[in-house]
């Protein structure tokens, strides 16, 4: 049983609960691990991310917890680092290195906001071609790794994110696939795991993860390995539906890099 979550956001960028209330429910939960992933900080968007003044006050609280609750759990202050943030990270115990924007021309464009911005930016920026929007998503993502220094790669198809309420993409189509597998051939080579991330899942975007079963299956044919993360934004969806996951996982092959034997 996995019994360590490392993505997990606390109300200093885009989630619920304080810090210390979600050291609690995890130590109620009989986690042995816990790593905090706040969104880095981008000026292209302030919204969900932490301010560069919150950053530091986040430091110093992850800190001061570890401390506190060192005999309970093993807590880690790690970064959600978006591909366009420049912030320095050498002060974090890990990075999930994700692509939350994709940058055109001076613009920065969401690619998880909503149905409707997605469809507009396709149109806008893209001549109305969905797979020239996921041919440069996916383009970035192949470089996430090395632009964040990443020790995770986060939500790897993170464009999918409203497919199942309206599609946007086929999944099946030969551009969408060769966009991803030519990603997933770069990013192999840095023997970093892709996140099963459950987070759309417990905030009623999707019913199944990220990756797809389809891509999960190409990830274990080059040899990639896996990390289980909630994405939680609330204390209740820690670990969540960690069994499940793990279950798919292993029954695909996939080694899964938080069964503690993660180095971080």
């Amino acid at each position: 049983m996995i019994l360590e979550d490392l993505h997990v956001h606390t109300s200093y960028c885009d989630g619920k609960d304080k810090p210390e209330e979600i050291v609690k429910a995890a130590i109620e939960k009989g986690m042995k691990r816990i790593g905090f992933s706040g969104h880095s900080y981008a000026p292209y968007c302030e919204d969900y991310c932490m301010s560069e003044a919150d950053t530091l006050k986040y430091i110093a609280e992850i800190k001061s917890l570890k401390e506190k609750y060192k005999n309970k759990i093993d807590i880690l202050c790690g970064i959600e680092m978006d591909y366009y943030s420049q912030i320095d990270t050498k002060t974090f115990d890990y990075i999930i290195g994700s692509v939350h924007y994709l940058k055109v021309g001076e613009k920065y464009l969401p690619v998880d906001e909503n149905v409707q911005m997605t469809q507009d930016h396709i149109k806008r920026y893209f001549d109305n071609d969905a797979y020239s929007f996921a041919q440069q998503y996916f383009l970035t993502v192949s470089d996430v790794v090395k632009k964040t220094g990443a020790d995770i790669i986060g939500h790897f198809d993170l464009i999918l994110k409203f497919n199942e309420q309206v599609k946007i993409f086929d999944e099946n189509n030969e551009r969408f696939e060769k966009a991803y597998k030519e990603a997933i051939d770069r990013l192999v080579r840095y023997n970093k795991p892709f996140e099963i991330n459950t987070g759309a899942i417990s905030r009623g975007y999707r019913t199944q993860a990220y990756p797809s079963d389809k891509i999960l299956r190409y990830i274990y044919q080059k040899g990639g390995k896996v990390i289980l993360a909630s994405d939680s934004h609330s204390k209740e969806t820690l670990l969540y539906k960690f069994d499940e996951y793990e279950k798919k996982a292993k029954e695909i092959g996939l080694s899964l890099f938080n069964d503690g034997t993660n180095p971080y």
